[in-house]
């Protein structure tokens, strides 16, 4: 079993307002997703944010999005293949001249919300993200939503030379095809701690999970995604990497 790394959206607070607890959920994590100022974040926010990655020794990724502060980035917009590159480039960049303003780098690359999810439904678009990466930096990986089936997705990356790193999630619920229930059925978000648990713990195992209709369901990931927006998220986020550390040592 590979070490299933902890990642996490995080900087996403914006001038004077805060969303959050950064400082004390980046002791358990292994991946920084930082916001890069289109969704969230701000050039002092993501300085200090690096700077607090950095601190801990968490690899930092870019966490861009479309252009959408007021809707958080998590609604569809209509960019062509190009405008897309543009976008991911200039954010990619701007995080990435931060970083190495204080002696580090941008190590991978997760898109945000619906940019995210446009590209786990659309090839073409998934395509155009990662012929941006491809662009910038062949070497940084993308971070992507693990599936019942990554072989399409997979593929596209072996065409451009990307590594993918495939993600799952210990707090949500999966359909029969291995992509997430909407948030808007019952059942969708897990908020039981234990059973947020136990998910990470198959996930990180490679066992069985069920779907939302009763089916089996085996995801092969590299990363899990982690929330610390809460305390209550963040004692779980605690939780999980003690667990993670304990089958690690086993």
């Amino acid at each position: 079993m590979s070490r299933l790394l902890l990642n996490c959206d995080i900087g996403e607070s914006f001038g004077s307002w805060t969303m959050g607890l950064d400082a004390e959920v980046m002791p358990f994590i292994d991946c920084a997703n930082v916001a890069c100022g289109f969704h969230a974040g701000d050039p002092s926010i993501m300085r200090k944010t690096v700077s607090l990655a950095l601190s801990h020794g968490v690899q930092i990724g870019a966490h861009p999005a479309y252009q959408d502060l007021v809707g958080f980035g998590r609604r569809s917009m209509a960019y062509s293949a190009q405008e897309l590159q543009d976008i991911l480039h200039y954010q990619i960049g701007a995080l990435d001249g931060i970083c190495k303003a204080q002696g580090g780098r941008v190590s991978y690359v997760k898109p945000h919300g619906a940019m995210y999810n446009d590209m786990m439904a659309n090839p073409a678009q998934l395509r155009a993200v990662i012929q941006a990466v491809a662009a910038y930096d062949r070497s940084l990986p993308l971070m992507l939503m693990a599936t019942r089936d990554n072989s399409a997705a997979q593929q596209i990356g072996d065409e451009y030379g990307v590594t993918l790193l495939f993600e799952a999630f210990a707090d949500r619920a999966y359909d029969s095809a291995g992509k997430l229930v909407s948030r808007q059925l019952p059942g969708a978000v897990h908020h039981e701690p234990e059973k947020i648990i136990e998910q990470a713990l198959t996930i990180a195992r490679g066992d069985n999970l069920t779907a939302n209709d009763g089916s089996v369901l085996r995801l092969h990931a590299n990363t899990l995604c982690v929330h610390g927006d809460n305390a209550s998220s963040v004692a779980a986020v605690q939780r999980i990497r003690e667990a993670l550390n304990q089958q690690d040592a086993q």
